[in-house]
């Protein structure tokens, strides 16, 4: 990331009176949470599993095999320890700045709200919610990780599965309308963390017809030729840099 660019960052967000982040995995690596879809992920899946991750992550492993679904979730897929980096944290600060008007994510770590954000739009769900798939009752995250094996509702014995929206799944309808309102409506969208290769979340960004886009990854994706801004770096460097809270953050609200 260059000067310019840094500068060209700060400056759209000045003048933007309506900003919407989207964000992948590349924004939850750098807290520590392997990406799976990641060769590494990859190999330690087929050597320790003998399945493919999208295979273990899917609803057809959660119905026929849901010990080892839950063995490869707990192991895999939970990270209590992880903290928010640089990226969460300057997101909420301009949300609280008034900057930034709602985080789209295909994460479901929590580390956005975490570190502050409120208007979090979790498209996959998230793995701190879990509920019984025969009387919904609610649990915590420790419910499931306290149990070996598959884990059982307290009340009617049905499987305690977490609210994730695995393979095979379709995403809830009320956070898609959600994403789309407000991708629809931003003046200036930021795309960071993700490779755009995942559908149909990557297709949220054919509603965005605002002033401008900035995508912020490590790698090309296949939107760069669309974008205003590219920029190959870390997410939580570049962000870092550009909504820092002393005169960085200060002109930035002040726009």
């Amino acid at each position: 990331m260059t000067a310019s660019q840094t500068e060209q960052l700060r400056r759209l967000l000045k003048i933007s009176k309506s900003t919407v982040f989207f964000g992948g995995a590349g924004v939850s690596t750098e807290s520590g949470i392997p990406d799976f879809r990641s060769a590494t992920g990859l190999y330690h899946a087929r050597q320790v599993f003998g399945k493919e991750p999208e295979y273990l992550l899917s609803h057809s492993c959660f119905a026929n095999e849901p010990e080892l679904f839950f063995r490869y979730y707990r192991k895999n897929l939970i990270a209590r320890n992880a903290k928010p980096n640089a990226a969460h944290l300057a997101l909420a600060r301009l949300e609280a700045a008034g900057k930034l008007q709602a985080v789209v994510t295909q994460n479901i770590d929590g580390l956005h709200q975490a570190a502050g954000s409120k208007n979090v739009l979790e498209l996959h769900g998230s793995n701190w919610r879990q509920s019984c798939v025969d009387c919904g009752a609610k649990y915590a995250l420790d419910y499931i990780m306290a149990q070996d094996g598959i884990p059982k509702c307290e009340k009617c014995g049905g499987i305690v599965r977490p609210d994730v929206v695995l393979y095979e799944e379709g995403l809830d309808n009320g956070i898609i309308t959600a994403a789309v309102e407000a991708i629809a409506a931003a003046e200036l969208l930021i795309v960071g963390g993700t490779s755009l290769a995942v559908y149909p979340a990557a297709g949220l960004l054919r509603y965005f017809s605002g002033g401008a886009l900035v995508l912020i990854n490590k790698t090309a994706t296949p939107y760069d030729a669309q974008a205003d801004l590219v920029i190959h770096d870390s997410i939580g460097k570049v962000l870092g840099e550009a909504v820092q809270e002393n005169e960085a953050c200060r002109g930035i609200e002040g726009g």
